[in-house]
């Protein structure tokens, strides 16, 4: 070798695999021209070559590398060149810019790097330290030669122990290049025991990792081989087989869940199945296993309805489906409205809480068929859940395994048959659900219908938890008083009243008879309904606040007309108000209509009933008696018997205050008043005569406070002996002072009056004031409303002077 001082200018090659070290002899595999061509300058020449690497992703090399002598070199038969290399020094690049090309060899200025001073003790307390870290990880690494263990062991020099030990490890470039350039021993050392330990820590951890992969496997293979040596020890015994591929396929479909049902969930089935598995197919708990097994896993877990909200999708389905209900589908509307803008602002699925509506209505009005058209315009599965009669808790829950006959409940089975996680669920009657000494379903709802709780509902049955946050509640009810107020505040209550007859022929036309037709085989042209036929049935053979009975009638009538298409008496049938009778019963229901007499002591009430509004008659006679008094008859519950003695009390108070002129000749008088010729006091009207109030239909129950104004204004008109106008109807609760306070169902009460034919109704101004907008045109229209807030007011208005 020539002899060279540094700095000096020698041939570059570049090494894109490998970052060498000094006193390493290395082979080198060339297929760079320029590396050829600078390994033969170098070999020819016996001069110094210098290697460095390159950078990852071909951004050029390190300018710094190892400074070594090529000692032999071979050309391959695939035109590589194979070289051997011995480095002797770590060299730097001077300046790259600099660097020099003649011919394909590129020359560069390079400069040894020297090592600087270093306390000898610490060194060797360092090196030390090193070689037991090598001795750890060659333990624990089997891809750190053990042979470097024993060579280093001889090296007096720290940075060719350093140098032997880092070509031994598989270093980065980066970290090589930071090992190679530092100049001070003492950090070299340190440099290179943190990135022993870093492996070591790491070869540590892979190790652990493979063992217990492997003992898992080897479990796994041990049962595998275990079970089918059971299954060929069953075959040739002549046992069934196909218990053990039902407990596999079981097996299957909860691994496929387990992400959806949560730990706590798969844990619970695991166990029940592993001792399914364990169970004799003919004992008494496998049967019950089984089938928890199968409920459980037909639970939907992570099947969700993907179609996102749209009001539009739900204000179009309504109005399709629904004729009249202005105020309820405005309502529905509005609450899907902030659904769906808090569903496009928010990512989090989970804020977005299930809907917990009520619909409240009498029988008839449309409040399931409500719920249907919601789940058809979210386009999400319907469950319906009937909770009329229901007394026992576990019904809802589910039943505790322990008992014989053990189901989940009921909200569980409504998910199952949904096969959806967030389904529309209705829950019918929830008005009639019943407490006994079995327990409480209206608590057991409390939590399934509050948001803030049923993303952790419990199931007994199943015995972990299950997430409804998602499910939208539909609750239907008859009367919102009847359910209890805990139940009653977490429900969004939109009110359902009466329909007008108008609307009951409307919605007879456009869903009753097309569908009942389609349901009796008969086609639109061969049964004809007219307006008067189909008003005769809302008014005289029905008497409901729906359409369900006027729906039977419509499919009586079908089914005659099938009759006689079949008999081939007509090809066509045409029902009218004249032949109508020919095809119903006879009329059962006729409000009765306004008389033309105005008599004393009778006047017309209104009245709320489950099926709609009522005029209900209230009659007033006076009995001679000495004492006076009030009876009554009619079948009226504790609060209208409380209003007709505070109507008593007031008529009484308006006679002594002289606001209600009494005719003398009425009053009867004493022998002693007859021969002095007194005239007794007005008081004595009341004092020698009896009032007896009746109300009409006897039978029939009527409670309530609200027909306290025509009480007051019956027993005014037969004391006063003035008549009652045949053609007004009132409505009202009555106090003690006179005040006329607001009554409840007044659009019923108002259609009542329409169809009996009155001309004028007195309302509470309060009602006036607030509830007149929900009122049907039509009703207006026909009736002159007039508002009181006086008993005064409406004695003025209600007798004839």
């Amino acid at each position: 070798m020539q002899k060279v001082s540094f700095p000096a200018t020698i041939p570059l090659i570049i090494e894109s695999d490998l970052f060498l070290y000094p006193f390493m002899i290395s082979p080198l595999f060339l297929s760079d021209e320029s590396a050829i061509a600078a390994a033969h300058e170098a070999f020819a020449n016996q001069t110094p070559v210098l290697i460095v690497a390159a950078k990852e992703g071909g951004s050029g090399f390190y300018d710094a590398g190892t400074i070594g002598l090529i000692m032999r070199k071979q050309t391959l038969p695939d035109k590589r060149v194979k070289a051997l290399f011995q480095g002797f020094s770590r060299g730097r690049i001077n300046d790259s810019a600099n660097a020099v090309a003649k011919g394909r060899v590129i020359f560069v200025n390079v400069s040894e790097i020297e090592s600087e001073m270093y306390d000898k003790t610490q060194m060797d307390a360092l090196i030390e330290s090193l070689r037991e870290s090598a001795k750890s990880l060659s333990a624990v690494n089997p891809n750190f030669p053990s042979d470097v263990l024993g060579a280093i062991a001889d090296f007096s020099d720290p940075n060719r122990t350093i140098d032997f030990i880092a070509s031994a490890l598989r270093l980065n470039h980066s970290e090589s290049y930071e090992l190679l350039i530092e100049t001070n021993p003492e950090k070299r050392v340190m440099k290179l025991l943190e990135i022993i330990v870093r492996q070591t820590e790491t070869a540590k951890l892979q190790r652990e990792i493979k063992s217990k992969v492997h003992s898992k496997i080897d479990q796994v293979n041990r049962e595998y081989f275990l079970k089918e040596q059971l299954k060929q020890i069953r075959k040739e015994l002549g046992e069934d087989t196909q218990r053990d591929e039902e407990i596999e396929e079981y097996r299957k479909k909860l691994d496929a869940k387990k992400a959806a049902m949560g730990e706590e969930g798969y844990k619970e089935i695991k166990k029940q199945l592993d001792r399914l598995g364990r169970s004799h197919p003919d004992s008494a708990d496998s049967n019950l296993l089984q089938t928890y097994i199968e409920w459980a896993l037909e639970t939907p877990f992570g099947e969700y309805s993907k179609s996102r909200l749209s009001v539009s999708a739900v204000e179009k389905r309504l109005a399709i489906d629904h004729y009249g209900l202005k105020k309820p589908k405005e309502r529905i509307v509005e609450f899907f409205a902030a659904r769906e803008l808090l569903e496009r602002r928010s990512a989090n699925a989970k804020e977005i809480r299930g809907a917990i509506l009520c619909f409240v209505g009498p029988p008839g009005v449309g409040k399931t068929s409500l719920a249907h058209s919601i789940a058809k315009a979210l386009k999400r599965e319907l469950a319906r859940i009937a909770l009329g009669g229901m007394e026992d808790v576990n019904e809802l829950r589910g039943h505790r395994r322990t008992y014989i006959g053990a189901m989940p409940g009921r909200i569980v089975q409504g998910l199952v048959s949904a096969k959806s996680m967030n389904p529309v669920m209705i829950l019918d009657e929830i008005d009639k659900v019943g407490r006994t000494m079995r327990g409480d379903p209206t608590a057991a709802l409390l939590e399934i219908l509050d948001p803030e709780q049923n993303d952790h509902f419990r199931d007994y049955y199943l015995n972990f938890s299950i997430d409804l946050s998602r499910v939208i509640f539909i609750a239907t009810a008859n009367d919102i008083g009847s359910i209890p107020a805990p139940l009653r505040d977490r429900l969004e209550a939109i009110f359902i009243s009466s329909y007008t007859p108008q609307e009951k022929i409307e919605i007879a036309k456009r869903y009753l008879i097309p569908q009942e037709l389609k349901k009796h085989g008969l086609k639109k042209e061969e049964v004809k309904f007219s307006q008067s036929a189909l008003r005769d049935m809302a008014e005289k053979y029905t008497k409901e606040a729906g359409v369900r009975n006027l729906r039977r009638a419509i499919a009586q009538v079908c089914r005659k007309s099938a009759k006689v298409l079949l008999e081939g008496k007509s090809d066509a049938v045409s029902i009218g108000s004249e032949n109508i009778k020919d095809y119903l019963e006879k009329i059962v229901y006729e409000i009765e209509r306004v008389g033309k007499k105005q008599l004393v002591g009778v006047v017309n009430g209104l009245a709320w009933t489950p099926v709609g509004g009522d005029v209900l008659k209230i009659e007033a006679i006076k009995i001679r008696a000495n004492n006076g008094g009030l009876q009554l008859t009619g079948s009226l519950g504790d609060v209208m018997k409380e209003s007709a003695q505070i109507a008593y009390s007031v008529v009484k108070t308006l006679i002594d205050e002289k606001k209600i002129k009494i005719d003398e000749k009425s009053i009867p008088k004493t022998p002693e008043e007859k021969s002095k010729n007194i005239t007794p006091s007005a008081s004595e009207i009341y004092n020698r005569h009896a009032i007896h109030l009746h109300a009409p239909e006897g039978a029939t129950p009527k409670d309530g406070p609200s027909a306290g104004m025509a009480m007051a204004c019956a027993i005014a008109s037969i004391l006063s002996a003035k008549a009652a106008k045949g053609d007004m109807a009132m409505t009202g609760e009555l106090t003690l002072t006179g005040r006329i306070l607001p009554i409840g169902g007044l659009k019923e009460k108002l259609i009542a009056a329409h169809r009996a034919k009155m001309k004028t109704v007195l309302i509470p101004q309060k009602n006036y004031e607030v509830d007149l907008d929900e009122i049907p045109s039509e009703v207006k229209d026909s009736l002159e409303i007039i508002p009181v807030s006086r008993i005064e007011e409406a004695i003025e208005h209600t007798l004839t002077q």
